[in-house]
């Protein structure tokens, strides 16, 4: 089957695109790997506004994910945070309370990249370090497909957004992303 966002086609599921921790989450999740499609991109256009501009996707496809790192009594405390591009992760009120920090900030990019094992600008959920939670946006799980980084920036997986639900230590949250400014 092939699925078309804007003037993307998207292929099935291509490891060659996807950085070595999403190939091997997506093992591991059948489910959701059968379900789940690639495309190659030009990496200059990873940001997802750019994308969305050059290939006419709208917003509501689009997902972002986003990495945060608070601190609670010394222990540091990371999640990744997805919403539509359309919108921003409630950093410092409801992802705060969630993942229980005084202070939360984005996590720094060597660290992130680093940590995750992927390309910053393609961060993705899928394939994230054991044990950090992963705060959803209940609209990204509504929408029938959602375009999100591949964990490189050349490429971009496409899966069902109640895919993103099935994911280890997925949290699903009303309101998660606000409206951006």
């Amino acid at each position: 089957m092939t699925v078309t966002l804007g003037t993307l086609e998207l292929g099935p599921l291509d490891l060659e695109l996807l950085a070595d921790p999403v190939a091997a989450a997506l093992a591991l999740l059948p489910d959701v790997a059968a379900h789940s499609h690639t495309v190659a991109i030009d990496p200059d256009l990873a940001d997802t506004a750019a994308l969305a501009s050059e290939h006419g996707i709208p917003p509501e496809v689009s997902a972002n994910c986003v990495v945060v790192l608070g601190k609670r009594g010394g222990e540091q405390r990371p999640a990744a945070c997805v919403v539509l591009a359309h919108t921003r992760a409630d950093v410092n009120g409801l992802v705060r309370r969630t993942i229980d920090v005084r202070k939360l900030s984005f996590a720094p990019q060597d660290w992130a990249v680093s940590e995750t094992g992927m390309e910053y600008g393609g961060i993705t959920p899928v394939g994230l370090p054991d044990g950090w939670p992963l705060l959803v946006d209940s609209r990204v799980v509504e929408q029938p497909w959602v375009l999100i980084g591949s964990g490189l920036r050349r490429s971009k997986l496409a899966l069902p957004g109640a895919s993103l639900a099935a994911l280890p230590h997925a949290v699903v949250l009303e309101n998660l992303g606000i409206p951006a400014s």
